[in-house]
């Protein structure tokens, strides 16, 4: 293995924990209200066009037009976004400041440009990462190869030197074509015993 020298962290689902239904639990009455809202209406599809540049307030208009019943609740999504967060993976960002003893960390995660800097003013491991591409400030969305290589060609770094770290099988997936050794964070790995197993911390 070529030497390490960047460690990459997608962030949503690895260092923060989003999740809609953190808001949408105060909004409806029941699981299957929220399931059915969450499945049909403010979709995983649709916010993903928010990720990949898409203004929020279009976004926001246009499924309201689309489900005019829905109004309210849909304003909601990115009115009290903030709502959807759930505080940090502690034990995983606890492990940014030993990693950057040795590596430089970077982050490159899908989001809305327009949402990120509330993140970024609540969590302090921003601070310790030596840049960050964000999908909605590039128009493009993991896993387009695209995005991983603007931020190999930005920062000057090699995807054989670089690990990548994401909870998603399609992103991961696309690391590992382009160069880059992985570690996809499903539920039951425990990302430090992980990283000393490999002899990376």
């Amino acid at each position: 293995m070529k030497e390490l020298k960047n460690i990459i962290f997608d962030f949503g689902g690895v260092l923060i924990d989003w999740n809609p239904v953190y808001l949408y639990q105060k909004v409806f009455e029941t699981e299957e209200e929220i399931k059915y809202f969450l499945e049909n209406i403010c979709r995983y599809d649709w916010n993903l066009l928010q990720d990949q540049g898409r203004p929020l307030a279009e976004g926001t208009r246009l499924l309201q037009e689309k489900f005019p019943e829905y109004a309210e609740e849909i304003a909601l999504y990115y009115g009290r976004w903030e709502e959807m967060l759930g505080g940090t993976y502690d034990e995983n960002t606890k492990l940014i400041r030993p990693l950057k003893e040795k590596y430089k960390v970077y982050g490159l995660t899908n989001w809305s440009a327009e949402t990120l800097p509330v993140a970024m003013k609540l969590y302090d491991f921003f601070q310790d990462m030596e840049g960050i591409v964000v999908s909605g400030e590039e128009k493009i969305v993991k896993p387009d190869k695209r995005l991983y290589e603007i931020l190999l060609e930005r920062y000057a770094l090699r995807a054989e030197e670089s690990l990548f770290i994401d909870d998603n099988a399609a992103n991961i997936e696309t690391a590992r074509e382009l160069g880059f050794h992985v570690v996809h964070l499903t539920g039951d790995l425990n990302l430090e015993q992980c990283l000393r197993e490999k002899a990376i911390l």
